[in-house]
């Protein structure tokens, strides 16, 4: 699983999935943790994972080694996400344009909901994000960073993905934050399997995944609602975007 959270977190909400699918499928899994977005990606086109989780922009970088198979159902979007802009409430800043010459603080360069779904956003205004804002990445690529330093006036502004708006309300001021904008749809996170896995395989997985609902502990622990078939074209948008 791509590494957004500390490991004891990603643990929790993916030691369920590693043993749901291993009794499922009848073969054994065992949960890797990689130490950040870049060690991920590099072990996935190794090929040292069957299965892996990963955001849309991470699932492109790496589809020549894995096919996607299924993507995450969740919230309102479902199978899309987007990611948000905040700033403090006293910032001045009320709108894309206010945030040219501004310290931004991103996620990271490969995180959809924390700086590509911003990028789509900028795109279609006619903005250049890499030019018209001071960009610097959070510490560790974590969500709460970003909220963090906004909250503190470290950064004038910060993009995040919609879903992670309250995950440092206990590290924060409340009222400290505000969101400025939503931004683009984005389709949602991919499961994907090696592409030299046997057929029969990657089917079992597939039907597994999609058996599941949000009523399962499993769903639960991953904090989605299920999941739904995917084939490589479902992500061809965010291929036009870094392109």
């Amino acid at each position: 699983m791509l590494p957004r959270y500390f490991p004891e977190k990603l643990t929790a909400m993916t030691s369920p999935l590693v043993d749901y699918l291993s009794l499922e499928t009848g073969n054994k899994f065992e949960l890797i943790l990689t130490d950040n977005f870049a060690d991920y990606e590099n072990q996935v086109r190794k090929g040292n994972f069957a299965i892996s989780y990963e955001n849309p922009l991470v699932y492109v970088n790496v589809a020549a080694t894995h096919e996607v198979i299924a993507t995450a159902l969740k919230g309102k979007g479902k199978d899309k996400f987007r990611g948000i802009i905040i700033a403090r409430p006293d910032s001045g800043i009320t709108n894309f344009s206010d945030l040219k010459g501004k310290k931004v603080m991103i996620v990271s360069a490969t995180s959809a909901g924390g700086f590509l779904s911003q990028k789509l956003s900028f795109q279609k205004l006619g903005l250049d994000v890499n030019r018209d804002c001071d960009l610097v990445e959070a510490t560790a690529n974590r969500q709460e960073n970003v909220i963090i330093a906004v909250s503190i006036g470290e950064v004038d502004a910060g993009f995040i993905r919609e879903s992670a708006l309250h995950q440092a309300d206990e590290f924060i001021t409340p009222g400290s934050v505000k969101i400025i904008a939503e931004t683009a749809w984005l389709p949602n996170w991919a499961v994907s399997v090696n592409r030299n896995l046997p057929t029969e395989h990657k089917e079992a997985l597939r039907t597994a995944l999609l058996k599941l609902n949000k009523e399962d502990r499993v769903m639960q622990a991953m904090e989605l609602d299920g999941f739904k078939p995917a084939k490589d074209s479902d992500y061809d948008v965010i291929r036009q975007v870094i392109n």
